[in-house]
Order: C-alpha cells, then sequence, then structure tokens
C-alpha cells in the first residue's frame, strides 16, 4: 500500500535504537527524508549507516538530549519545518516509590515524559497547519491505562501529555495535522533486556523466569518486536489516515484488559 511519505520530512526522536530506530528504518523504505534525533552522536551514526545500507541513501542527524529546553530548541532550529514528528521520551522506567519522590524529581520526570513531546508539538504544530499536512504521533506507555507501583512519576507525566494532546487535537485537526498517542507493553529493546537482567540480579532467579513471568502478563504471551511498533507508527502517518486523531493506541498483546 502507497503511504504518500515520499519526500516527507520526518523528526524521529530517541531512533538510535529500539521502537524509534524501527520508525525510523520503516519512514526511509518509504521515501520519507528522516532525522534521526538521540543523545549520542556516536550510536545516531551506527543508526544512520545501517538505513543507508539498507535504503540507499543516509538519513540526517542531530544529537540532542530532548529532556532538556536547549536540546528541544536546537531541534526545532536544526529542523523548523518537518511533515511528521515521533516524539519519545527516550529514557528508561525505573521503578521509584512514591517516599521517593520529591519536587525535583516530579519535576525531573515532566521535563522528560511532557516537556520533551509538547514543546515540540507546540513548535511544530502551526507549520503542518499552514502547510495543510502534519502527523505527530508520541509514544507513551499501556501503564497510562492501568497505574502500577512504582510507575507515579512516569505515569501523572504521561497523562498530563494525553490530556494536552486531547485538546490540541480539536484545533488542529482541521488542517490535516493529527496527533495520536501508541502504548506499548512489553518490547524487544535495549532498555527492557537491561530492566529485566536487573530484576533477575535483584531476585536472584535467571533471566529466563523473569522474562517468562512478565510474558505471562500478556495474551500473547511474548514480548513485541520493535519492528511491530515502528510499522504502527508509520501507518499511522500515511497521507490517508488524516480522520484518525487524537487516539491512544495500545499496543501490547492483550496485556491491557480494559475496554476502553
Amino acid at each position: 500500500m502507497e503511504l504518500g511519505l515520499k519526500d516527507r520530512t520526518a523528526v524521529v526522536c530517541a531512533s538510535s535504537s529500539g521502537i524509534g530506530f524501527a520508525a525510523a528504518r520503516r519512514f526511509a523504505d518509504e521515501g520519507a527524508q528522516v532525522v534521526l534525533v538521540a543523545r549520542t552522536p556516536a550510536r545516531l551514526n551506527e543508526a544512520a549507516a545501517v538505513i543507508e545500507a539498507r535504503c540507499g541513501h543516509r538519513p540526517r542527524i542531530h544529537a540532542a538530549d530532548l529532556t532538556t529546553p536547549a536540546g528541544r530548541e536546537s531541534v526545532v532550529a536544526a529542523i523548523p519545518a518537518p511533515d511528521i514528528l515521533v516524539a519519545s521520551p527516550g529514557i528508561p522506567q525505573r521503578p521509584v516509590r512514591y517516599q521517593q519522590l520529591d519536587a525535583s524529581a516530579w519535576a525531573e520526570w515532566f521535563q522528560a515524559h511532557f516537556h520533551s513531546a509538547i514543546d515540540l508539538i507546540h513548535a511544530y504544530a502551526p507549520g503542518m497547519c499552514e502547510r495543510g499536512f502534519g502527523r505527530i504521533v508520541n509514544i507513551s506507555a499501556n501503564f497510562i491505562k492501568f497505574p502500577q507501583v512504582g510507575v507515579g512519576q512516569s505515569h501523572a507525566a504521561r497523562l498530563a501529555l494525553a490530556g494536552a494532546i486531547a485538546s490540541l487535537v480539536r484545533e488542529v485537526a482541521p488542517y490535516n495535522v493529527t496527533i495520536n498517542s501508541v502504548l506499548p507493553g512489553l518490547v524487544e529493546t535495549p532498555a527492557l533486556k537491561n530492566a529485566l537482567t536487573g530484576r533477575a540480579e535483584s531476585s536472584g532467579v535467571s533471566y529466563e523466569e523473569v522474562e517468562k513471568e512478565v510474558r505471562l502478563r500478556c495474551a500473547a504471551d511474548r514480548i513485541a518486536k520493535p519492528e511491530e511498533l515502528g510499522d504502527l507508527i508509520v501507518m499511522l502517518c500515511a497521507a490517508q489516515m488524516g480522520y484518525l486523531t487524537g487516539q491512544n493506541i495500545v499496543s501490547d498483546g492483550g496485556a491491557y484488559q480494559g475496554l476502553f
């Protein structure tokens, strides 16, 4: 299916690995002009080389820490008028009990999970509206649908972002600009592997046992490949998807058992 993304400029955040990289690679497959954004230049260059070998053209790279205002401003200055934005905090989720959170910790997580996306959306959405095309996808997490112990700081910031987006979509939708969020569950990424390894070491059990335990929470009984989420993100950005907006789309193999 032709997605109408050829020569569209796509800024993909946290794209040196994981879901962001998978999405960037698929955008390149579709002929989009991809800009990889992440913190580390060396990892960005490695990701760009893989995409170049696959697609025959090398994507642009931009190193920036999107959890900081300066990092976000540098992205907008370097790429002022993209057609597509894939926003992602790109930082590992670490369990923190409520008693451990102080004002600075709450502020840190709002920078990472709220401002990292909303500031870029605010910067890019007006231009998209003027040009009559825009696709914005935010990568969130399935647990915003079912709060869990230890992720209150992330949960609060992600829900704040979901609320802000729900309001903003009504302003930009008449101009063929869509904003949707993808809510993954377990995805085979370096961050997940590190988290499961840490849990295994602290519990004194094998990695395989921990992996089996988390898989059992998912109806599909497996961990997703990043490419599965990357394909979904690119599909949401297709030219034909102008009527789908303001949605929080869970893709977690059936781990979330609610109806809405």
